[in-house]
């Protein structure tokens, strides 16, 4: 997937890939890999060149930004974000391409998925007609509990025009074999993205949006049940959620 970020930093500056590959010593062809490709630098020379650009090396390769180490206080508990903005969103990408089971989606809406990675809904489909069984549950934007959580948030009517952009953009999965979408109405305590026995939680705490709330990231062991916990909550929601229809 291109940098677009990369991109428009260098055409603010007026850098070609040779100019820039010059100041950082590296090809050319490297330079335009990044930028066309994506491809992530070493970390030295990305933040050469993010100090060249005069840009935050971790807004330029988001990937470079590394979780927070944990003590083994659970086996199950592989990283530690201080916040959902974060994480890159090559984790989501890899967790969801990778599985091969169950994916499974619990939010209110969640739209920065398809916001920053709009090929998500070919995925979904390339999962689901491989075998995988793809959930989605998105908020209910007329239900009150939804609404209050975005009074909590300070986010105000915002989240139910979320919730309706979510939903537009799941609906063109609706009718796919092996994908199921749905709405709820429940107080969530917790997003949960799933895939196969790698889930990422994302706590939701009083006054703070999502993006800046902490997620823990969690792989299924036989010694632990925290991801069996959160496992269990989504089926739980799921049992509650109403089927969208195709239009």
């Amino acid at each position: 997937m291109p940098n677009e970020r990369l991109r428009a930093a260098m055409a603010a500056g007026g850098w070609t890939y040779s100019a820039l590959a010059d100041k950082v010593e590296v090809d050319p062809k490297s330079i335009e890999r990044w930028v066309n490709q994506g491809r992530t630098p070493r970390r030295a020379t990305a933040m050469l060149a993010a100090e060249t650009l005069g840009e935050d090396v971790h807004a330029l390769w988001p990937a470079l930004r590394q979780a927070r180490p944990v003590r083994a206080v659970s086996p199950e508990l592989v990283a530690l974000y201080d916040k959902r903005a974060d994480i890159p969103m090559s984790t989501y990408v890899d967790m969801l391409t990778q599985a091969r089971e169950h994916i499974d989606v619990l939010v209110y809406a969640a739209v920065f998925l398809h916001e920053a990675y709009p090929q998500l809904n070919d995925v979904l489909r390339e999962r689901a007609a491989d075998g995988c069984a793809v959930r989605i549950a998105i908020g209910d934007p007329d239900s009150p509990r939804v609404q209050q959580r975005g009074e909590e948030e300070r986010f105000g009517h915002g989240i139910e025009s979320r919730c309706r952009l979510a939903l537009m953009h799941y609906r063109a999965l609706a009718g796919v074999p092996g994908i199921e979408v749905r709405t709820h109405a429940t107080t969530l305590y917790n997003s949960i993205y799933r895939a196969d026995d790698q889930a990422l939680v994302n706590a939701h705490v009083w006054g703070v949006n999502a993006y800046g709330a902490p997620v823990w990231h969690l792989r299924r062991s036989e010694s632990g049940r925290m991801f069996d916990t959160y496992a269990g909550s989504f089926d739980a929601v799921w049992d509650t959620a109403t089927p969208v229809r195709e239009e």
